[in-house]
């Protein structure tokens, strides 16, 4: 009889992905697996069929020049889950096509390998075959040190591939709908590529396949490559106005389109980002190699450059901001967090890890931000690694605001409230926001939406002033806001009043370029003990030009004529635009492979009228974008099961705002 030989090796694909969840991921060439769990790969045997006594399998796994040989048994017996296995099943052994199991352990590096199936022959006649796959972390295995414990977190953090990003104001978040784009062509690939071109792999291959094991390593690698301050990473930053040499970080809708073009450019850095796209792409890689993540605002972060936690803002005596100094408060900023356990810090710090991989301040020699523990971050523990004090300052910073005038300070007030004033993300399951603020601080008693601030120059606390807008801000609607002054004294004052707006960057301080848009000086007279209020609007024709991703500083300065005492009180807020709504005919008979329309609308909300540009996209229901002149009626294919995002944006021509809208899609199986 002909001697037994490999005739193919059959990677059971459909089989192992589906158990794995990843099948996704099916696009690649190679099979998707995740490491702690059993993968079934076939022989097809031509020739004599197997013989359990008397040929033996071997099976060669490599990562670069790392490799580990191991001996197919006929038994599932545990050994230990820190050693490579492979079994064949004695239950169902078919002698002519046998089936072998392998099993990594739940602490195998993550990366693509490659095996070698050698057959031994009673005679050792050696048959060997060859086959490739790539190995992802594994939430859903509790020895792994990214184990997540919850089905529904695992199907958020793990496997969504749209979201939502918060942005505005802590008062107006503002949501902007993102794609991940995780199982959209080459992406996976990219991911991994990144790994492969980071200074450590380069540097030492070797440690850096032994050191991915580990979560905490790996996150690292990927904040510092996030950015390309150090290495060829993916984006380059720019919090300027000038984006002529590339793409305005406001016009990204998803992750895929910038991992794409920095892999197609021979990884030289894709041109712009800003915080919000530094953390969506991290979280699209963090997901596609198998550790949970989310992507996480802080409104009103502080940037605190010389570690006193405290921040200082300055106005002057009629209500203009300064940029007097270095520090700053960002309206919002976003990092990722990311579930592992901790085990270089001990079990208290297991759990949800703050990365940042916008480029701010160094960490180790180099532009990256973590992982530092919620925990940590909450209970202050600035001795633990990596960059717990950075992380604690920006949820936790005092904010000094001095009104000066002539070089001279005329008032200093102190709030600890204002920064960390509102950290979500978005809520499991549900396009809306979720409020962590509790994960990061002990947050005290529900304090005013519209935070004031009162000052005086003596003990005497003569006036106080409060401003609060009636009602969040919309575009093509008036600003309406109120001036509450409280004179405590019991004697006649004479008040002159400042009302000031300024555009800023939600960055960073006043547009140097805008500067103040609308003012408006007075006098009021109060009796003793009187409480006057002041209703005051800013009309869309004042603040046209203060649209879309701009903030306002609104400020009122109070001056008491007789003894030059000053009161101050100031917002910082956001105008909400009009959204895009999207509906789609039949929603509910969606499936794949068969096209759906889908009407996507808008109400001008405007005084003028306006025209521009529309782009829908959604992954795994259109390829690539389509764009239109302003119309409304449009087609999709979806080609895979699952809850989709289907997102349009309008760019309107010659007006700054970008109209955004989008419309989750369950897609059923046919």
């Amino acid at each position: 009889m002909e001697d037994l030989s490999i005739q193919n090796v059959n990677l059971e694909k459909s089989e192992n992905l589906e158990r794995h969840r990843t099948e996704g991921f099916s696009s690649s060439d190679a099979l998707v697996v995740r490491r702690g769990a059993p993968f079934k790969i076939s022989l097809q045997l031509k020739g004599r069929p197997f013989n359990p006594r008397t040929d033996t399998i071997r099976i060669k796994v490599m990562l670069g020049r790392l490799y580990v040989i191991m001996p197919v048994t006929y038994s599932q017996k545990k050994v230990s889950s820190s050693q490579w296995k492979a079994y064949i099943d004695p239950e169902c052994l078919n002698l002519q096509n046998p089936s072998i199991f392998i099993c990594s352990p739940a602490s195998a590096s993550v990366g693509c390998y490659k095996f070698q199936l050698c057959v031994f022959t009673h005679d050792q006649q050696q048959k060997c075959a060859f086959g490739k796959f790539i190995l992802l972390c594994n939430p859903w295995c509790p020895e792994d040190a990214v184990y997540i414990p919850f089905e529904d977190q695992r199907e958020e953090y793990v496997q969504n591939d749209s979201g939502l990003l918060f942005m505005g104001t802590h008062m107006n978040p503002v949501s902007r709908p993102w794609s991940f784009d995780l199982y959209e062509p080459d992406v996976l690939e990219t991911c991994l590529n990144l790994l492969q071109i980071s200074p450590q792999h380069q540097k030492n291959r070797r440690v850096d396949y032994l050191n991915r094991n580990n979560p905490v390593y790996i996150s690292r690698v990927v904040s510092a490559m996030i950015n390309c301050e150090d290495d060829r990473g993916v984006l380059k930053g720019n919090w300027s106005s000038d984006f002529k040499q590339g793409v305005n970080p406001s016009m990204w809708t998803g992750s895929g389109d910038i991992l794409k073009q920095w892999a197609q450019t021979g990884y030289s850095p894709v041109k712009y980002g800003q915080c919000w796209v530094f953390a969506a792409v991290m979280c699209t890689v963090m997901r596609v190699l198998g550790i949970p993540c989310r992507v996480v605002t802080n409104f009103n972060s502080a940037h605190d450059t010389n570690n006193n936690l405290l921040i200082e803002e300055y106005y002057t005596e009629t209500g203009q901001k300064l940029n007097n100094s270095k520090d700053s408060i960002w309206n919002f900023h976003i990092w990722v967090e990311c579930w592992m356990s901790r085990r270089d810090l001990g079990s208290g710090m297991d759990g949800w890890q703050v990365l940042d991989p916008t480029p701010q301040e160094r960490s180790g020699g180099v532009f990256c931000c973590g992982p530092a523990p919620v925990k940590a971050i909450k209970d202050r523990r600035i001795d633990l690694l990596y960059d717990v004090p950075f992380v604690y300052a920006e949820v936790n910073a005092a904010v000094h605001t001095i009104v000066v005038s002539q070089g001279r300070v005329i008032s200093l007030s102190k709030d600890t409230e204002r920064v960390g004033s509102l950290i979500c993300t978005k809520a499991i399951g549900f396009s809306r926001l979720q409020n962590i603020t509790g994960d990061y601080k002990y947050v005290k008693s529900k304090r005013e939406i519209f935070k004031t601030h009162s000052f005086s120059s003596g003990p005497s606390e003569g006036v106080q002033v409060f401003l609060n807008l009636d009602k969040a801000p919309v575009a093509g609607e008036p600003i309406t806001f109120t001036v509450k002054v409280i004179n405590k004294q019991k004697v006649n004052k004479m008040m002159k009043v400042h009302l000031n707006a300024q555009a800023k960057e939600y960055n960073h301080r006043p547009s140097e370029e805008l500067k103040t848009f609308w003012e408006t000086h007075g006098v009021i007279q109060l009796a003793p003990m009187e409480v006057k209020v002041l209703n005051q609007q800013i009309l869309p024709a004042q603040y046209k030009d203060v649209m879309g991703d701009k903030m306002i500083n609104l400020a009122v300065v109070l001056q008491d004529t007789a003894s030059q005492e000053h009161a101050l009180a100031s917002e910082e807020f956001n105008i909400a635009s009009p959204e895009l709504t999207i509906k789609i005919a039949d929603e509910d008979s969606a499936v794949p492979n068969k096209e759906q329309v889908a009407t996507v609308s808008f109400t001008n909300p405007y005084s003028h009228p306006v025209s521009g540009v529309l782009t829908v996209a959604g992954a795994g229901l259109i390829q690539g974008k389509v764009q239109f002149r302003v119309e409304q009626r449009i087609t999709f294919t979806p080609t895979t099961v699952g809850t989709k995002m289907l997102q349009a944006s309008l760019s309107l021509t010659n007006f700054s705002p970008t109209i955004r809208g989008f419309k989750m899609v369950s897609i059923n199986n046919a």
